[in-house]
């Protein structure tokens, strides 16, 4: 479990670090992942909620038990949806999936506060 976390953080830092070297401006500053899941992701996930399914939250409890605790696990459900998850793949970047993917894992570890 603990190598797991540190695959985890490490791989946060690796994409973060490949997103600053290629787009300046997002680097691995989260400000543009907080603006984007208030602005697109909000609405149904609320601090870390979830208001269509309860247990499908953005909790780290939740993200673990439902294989979701990963940036390309989240990137890949907010890039292709699944299930009553819409895919924003029309109408967010690829860095700024990227960007908001890194928040939810941000704030996921830190209890959403």
């Amino acid at each position: 479990m603990l190598f797991k976390q540190i695959l985890g953080f490490v791989l946060v830092m690796f994409v973060g670090m490949a997103i600053a070297c290629s787009t300046p401006a997002l680097a691995a500053d989260t400000s543009d992942g907080a603006k984007i899941f208030e602005t697109q992701c909000a609405g149904c996930h609320i601090n870390g909620g979830n208001i269509v399914r309860r247990g499908k939250n953005l909790k780290q409890k939740a993200l673990k038990k439902y294989g979701m605790d990963s940036l390309e696990a989240i990137a890949n459900i907010v890039t292709n949806g699944k299930g009553n998850m819409s895919a924003y793949k029309d109408r967010l970047t690829a860095e700024e999936i990227q960007a908001v993917s890194a928040y939810v894992l941000q704030q996921a570890e830190t209890g959403w506060h």
